[in-house]
């Protein structure tokens, strides 16, 4: 059997560390859902910016998950929310590159001629 270190205190540092971790991910997270909702420009039907109610979205959420204390819970949260934001900015991307295949599409097929 291996031996066991005992640290003072140990069990509240671990807890700390896990805790600072997550408070990381979670600011990791956030900034990137703020980053991607950069690039939704356009408006609703309202006149309201995309980008605009994404983010006022993002915030009322975190803000209701502040003060989750269940670490499964919260990894999940995270977990859920990285791989959401990765399947948008995807979507996205590929939305993005098929535009810009067409525009290059139309633009060499119009060949040179001014029309």
């Amino acid at each position: 059997m291996p031996p066991s270190i005992i640290i003072p205190g140990g069990q509240k540092a671990a807890r700390h560390l896990r805790s600072s971790v997550t408070k990381t991910e979670a600011l990791s997270l956030y900034r990137d859902i703020l980053r991607t909702a950069k690039a939704f420009h356009w408006c609703d039907e309202d006149g309201v910016p995309w980008h605009t109610k994404l983010r006022a979205e993002a915030r009322k959420e975190f803000e209701a998950s502040r003060e989750e204390k269940d670490p499964l819970l919260i990894a999940r949260m995270l977990v859920t929310g990285q791989e959401c934001v990765q399947e948008i900015q995807r979507k996205f991307n590929d939305a993005d590159r098929k535009c810009w295949e067409r525009i290059q599409l139309d633009t060499n097929r119009g060949g040179g001629d001014g029309n």
